[in-house]
């Protein structure tokens, strides 16, 4: 039995001719399934492009959102240690002025140390009785400044030889003065002064005119130097390795007082620097923020 075929004639109007083709049944089921799959696989190709297309624009999309996102991000980031900062430095002026006023009272030292703890409360009351008579009499060299909360020496006081105008030693800052974590038991504490990094041996230099009035071992100060310079301001220099001053002895601004250690409860070689009114500790930073180096002396 011969197959089934289908006879297709084509003729050419130019020529006058025709031509027959011999189509086998089998050849137009093979044709029809090449042209089914042929136009699913251009579908699918069509619908994978329209997809990629899609991915595309929504990628683009996002990478625009998350570069703004990133841009907010760095400007909250970089509000949020603005405000830190001033929040900081309004807490440090806060407690700073509350304890020269007489307000409050250390919990506790630098160096976990309680100094006023034991204090009778006769003696207490009577220092701060003292402390507030140096305020009156002294307010222009700790008045408040009417364009921020700062406590400002009087102008012209950097000139003085009492006042504390030049830098202990050369280096930066690695503690700063208010609210801190203990480095050692991790726990907060308040620190009454200053770290200046410097190099172990380094000269340390009194800030001002006075007398020494303490050279010694203190606890967790370790080696201390404590320099009076008149009008209840003293200075004190801690963690040094040695002393060059005894107790009793004047010193100029820019004397050598001892040199820079280890001693004490430190994390290395720095010194401890405090500048107190009344023996109640103030920023250094009111001071040295002004002031000179040691070089310039």
């Amino acid at each position: 039995m011969k197959p089934e075929t289908y006879t297709l004639f084509m003729a050419s109007n130019r020529r006058g001719t025709i031509r027959k083709i011999t189509v086998p049944f089998y050849a137009l089921h093979v044709l029809a399934v090449l042209s089914v799959v042929g136009g699913i696989t251009v579908a699918a190709a069509v619908g994978s492009y329209s997809r990629m297309l899609w991915k595309v624009g929504n990628y683009n999309e996002l990478r625009q959102k998350q570069d703004a996102l990133q841009q907010q991000y760095q400007q909250l980031q970089k509000t949020v240690k603005d405000t830190d900062q001033r929040l900081s430095s309004l807490q440090s002026l806060a407690t700073e002025v509350a304890m020269t006023y007489g307000f409050v009272r250390m919990r506790n030292g630098p160096f976990g140390v309680t100094e006023s703890a034991t204090e009778p409360a006769e003696a207490s009351f009577e220092h701060s009785v003292a402390q507030f008579d140096f305020l009156e009499k002294n307010v222009t060299a700790t008045a408040l400044a009417s364009n921020g909360l700062q406590l400002m020496p009087t102008p012209g006081l950097g000139e003085m030889a009492f006042t504390p105008s030049l830098w202990p030693v050369v280096g930066g800052i690695t503690g700063r003065f208010g609210e801190r974590l203990d480095p050692f038991s991790g726990e907060g504490a308040f620190h009454t002064g200053v770290d200046i990094s410097a190099q172990y041996g380094d000269a340390v230099h009194a800030a001002a005119d006075g007398l020494v009035v303490e050279a010694g071992e203190h606890s967790g100060y370790g080696r201390l130097v404590v320099v009076d310079h008149g009008f209840g301001v003293t200075t004190w220099y801690g963690h040094l390795s040695s002393f060059t001053v005894p107790p009793g002895i004047n010193v100029k601004r820019g004397d050598v007082v001892g040199y820079v250690g280890v001693s004490g409860r430190t994390t290395g070689p720095h010194v401890h620097y405090e500048v107190r009114i009344n023996n109640a500790p103030v920023n250094p930073m009111r001071y040295l923020r002004y002031a000179t180096s040691t070089a310039a002396d």
